[in-house]
């Protein structure tokens, strides 16, 4: 093989190199990103994506949807909603930048919601918490790129303040930055308490008095009746104080 040949040869070797490396990479960048849609959670919750990424809604579980908040998606774009699906998945291409939030229809009410932004983020949704539940701020979304289901960026990384998940975001007792959680029960608590022994009280004071000594109330003569009947004086005595009553006169206590 001459060298000129050669040459040709390691030419073309090197080009179809670079040609099957930018292949590679092109069909790397159009990976189609995936969602999971599991029990009452979009998996991962937060998803940053480039225009013209298109994003596949997948079942892990139960039936469900991925539909956009119409009021919370960039203004220039569509509302995207896959409707109720119990199997399978559904695809959408995001060509407007912004930040989408959506959520499910059957588990809104529970907090599965998501957030997905594409370049930037932008538009209504950024203007106002999420209202069905927390997601990852977007500054997070676009630094870590996506944020799983279940996780915690701290009290900066969740428009709620909370820890991602469904229904934690506004439920009573919940510890995040919308309500007071677990410390707005304890007047209640330390008012029922407080009832709680005032009852006992009461109904230790009327035992007591029921245990009272029987004798308060009596006469003399049964008194001294029963005086006579535990052996704490002799029959004479007996006799002697029985007739000093019946004449109308007192008994001298010992």
């Amino acid at each position: 093989m001459t060298n000129y040949s050669r040459r040709q040869f390691l030419g073309v070797l090197g080009a179809g190199a670079v040609a099957s490396t930018g292949l590679s990479q092109q069909a790397s960048a159009q990976e189609t990103p995936v969602v999971k849609m599991g029990n009452n959670y979009f998996d991962p919750i937060g998803l940053h994506v480039e225009p013209g990424t298109t994003v596949r809604f997948e079942i892990a579980a139960g039936a469900h949807s991925a539909t956009a908040y119409q009021n919370r998606i960039p203004s220039d774009a569509s509302a995207f909603d896959s409707g109720v699906i119990s199997s399978g998945g559904y695809e959408y291409t995001f060509e407007e930048p912004g930040t989408y939030d959506y959520y499910c229809i059957p588990h809104k009410t529970v907090g599965m919601v998501g957030r997905i932004v594409v370049g930037n983020p932008g538009g209504p949704a950024e203007d106002s918490p999420i209202p069905d539940g927390d997601v990852p701020e977007s500054d997070a979304i676009v630094e870590q790129g996506a944020i799983v289901y279940g996780s915690s960026t701290g009290g900066d990384g969740s428009s709620g303040g909370g820890t991602m998940g469904p229904g934690m975001g506004s439920g009573p007792g919940m510890m995040n930055g919308r309500n007071g959680g677990w410390f707005e029960g304890l007047p209640f608590v330390g008012g029922a308490l407080g009832l709680l022994g005032l009852v006992g009280g009461l109904l230790y004071w009327a035992l007591g008095r029921g245990d009272a000594s029987p004798e308060s109330g009596d006469s003399s003569m049964e008194t001294l009746q029963r005086r006579y009947a535990r052996g704490e004086i002799d029959e004479a005595e007996f006799q002697r104080r029985r007739e000093r009553l019946e004449t109308g006169g007192e008994i001298e206590s010992q």
